[in-house]
């Protein structure tokens, strides 16, 4: 385990439940207000972990961010004094900000499990200047054609190919396999009912 992991004596992490699509507004709002509320030594760190996603569609790429948890935020700070008392002026500095629902837990929320802040970390490190597909899809999964001249046809994945945002489906036409070459946004995963 890294040293960077471990928080500060006296703080912990923990999540913060909020409305969707408010994460960020949630983290910039409170590391901007902190320290005019005098939280700054209370309140370390606020996460809203991220990952960066591309997509093709009709030969242009396209990048854009995706929140690892949505609806949540995590957050390191002191909330219990040294004899296990909520900390009101930051309890409630957290719970009020616009777009926090509550803290998990609840009105005595416990703090996230070492366990717990390690798998974060390490989905933000794994994550961390990689692109990754916005769909992905396994050699030999079925897939429904949405798009062009096969459209309506279910076919078998042979061969992908990320980079290009592409993929080799043998297509059943007259009794023969045909293989075609699609892009991930011209098909759909077949699911089973």
């Amino acid at each position: 385990m890294s040293d960077s992991i471990a928080p500060p004596p006296g703080t912990q992490w923990f999540a913060l439940h909020t409305l969707s699509g408010q994460e960020n507004k949630v983290k910039t709002y409170i590391e901007k207000f902190k320290k005019a509320e005098e939280l700054d030594d209370t309140i370390i760190e606020v996460l809203m972990p991220t990952e960066i996603v591309s997509e093709v569609k009709n030969g242009k790429k396209s990048t854009k961010t995706r929140k690892l948890y949505p609806g949540y935020v995590f957050i390191n700070m002191r909330l219990y004094d040294e004899h296990q008392k909520l900390m009101n002026k930051a309890w409630y500095f957290v719970k009020e900000t616009s777009g926090v629902i509550n803290f998990v837990g609840g009105a005595n929320p416990p703090p996230l499990r070492q366990a717990e802040v390690d798998e974060i970390h390490a989905r933000i490190e794994a994550a961390s200047g990689k692109e990754v597909p916005k769909i992905s899809y396994e050699i030999e999964e079925t897939v429904k054609i949405n798009d062009g001249a096969f459209a309506n046809l279910t076919g078998r994945i042979d061969e992908i190919d990320p980079e290009r945002g592409k993929l080799k489906i043998s297509v059943s036409i007259f009794g023969r396999f045909t293989p075609v070459e699609l892009e991930y946004w011209q098909v759909e995963r077949v699911t089973d009912s």
